[in-house]
């Protein structure tokens, strides 16, 4: 291998290192103050569901008629074989709404563009660590792994808030896929209250899991900030110099 790729790798490594060590010692401590205080303002804190209800802009149609008998008192035919002229209704036809687009919900567009880089930010952040502690794992030896254990357990529950932070970012995408399948049921069945109340359930129920998500966000940089605090020696330095003999 070149010498100068060798000398690039290791500068990566040590940029990496150093970058932890710094995400580690202030960059988790002041997210975790801003999420408190994100938490502590009118968007999150005030969590009333009628401020996230919003009109679908779908009027209701007038009634279709789904069967067209000729009921006159004239009527020759016998009641089982009586000519039947039945419209089959599959929904209302939609060439175009008249009231124009439905929108999407505003005051919960407003928060996911708050919680989007929040969740991406915190991805980031993972991976980084992972990576760092990967660096700090030493070669594989028989005995004193004592310390390697608590590098390859703490590596564990950082792919976990990894990968649940990538979930929570596939939890908005899933929000506007199932809202504009409700919505479409709307606009083809506007006359069924149901389907109008399950947009309002809908959103509620995702104005909630934002609140949740930027709570649960604030608990994983805790929990990575006091597991790496706690265990910063062993991490660094999983193996011990001078083990004391047990004889």
């Amino acid at each position: 291998m070149p010498k100068d790729t060798v000398i690039k790798v290791q500068e990566y490594k040590d940029t990496l290192i150093q970058k932890a060590e710094l995400l580690i010692t202030k960059c988790f401590p002041e997210k975790i103050v801003q999420l408190n205080e994100l938490l502590a303002t009118p968007m999150f804190n005030e969590r009333d569901f009628e401020e996230v209800h919003q009109d679908v802009n779908i009027p209701v149609l007038p009634a279709v008629l789904a069967k067209n008998h000729d009921e006159s008192a004239n009527d020759d035919h016998p009641p089982n074989k009586r000519a039947r002229n039945d419209v089959i209704v599959a929904g209302s036809p939609i060439l175009a709404l008249p009231n124009g687009s439905v929108s999407c919900n505003k005051p919960l567009c407003e928060m996911i563009k708050v919680v989007k880089p929040i969740i991406r930010t915190l991805v980031e952040h993972s991976n980084l660590l992972k990576m760092w502690i990967s660096f700090m794992i030493p070669k594989i030896e028989d005995g004193n792994n004592f310390g390697v254990s608590i590098q390859e357990d703490t590596l564990a529950e950082i792919q976990t808030v990894e990968s649940e932070a990538a979930a929570f970012y596939d939890q908005i995408s899933r929000y506007f896929l199932s809202r504009a399948k409700v919505v479409s049921k709307v606009a083809k069945y506007p006359h069924i209250e149901d389907y109008r109340r399950a947009v309002v359930e809908l959103d509620e129920k995702e104005y909630l899991s934002l609140w949740l998500v930027v709570c649960e966000v604030r608990n994983r940089y805790s929990s990575l900030h006091d597991i790496v605090i706690k265990n910063l020696e062993k991490l660094k330095k999983p193996r011990s110099s001078n083990t004391e003999s047990l004889y």
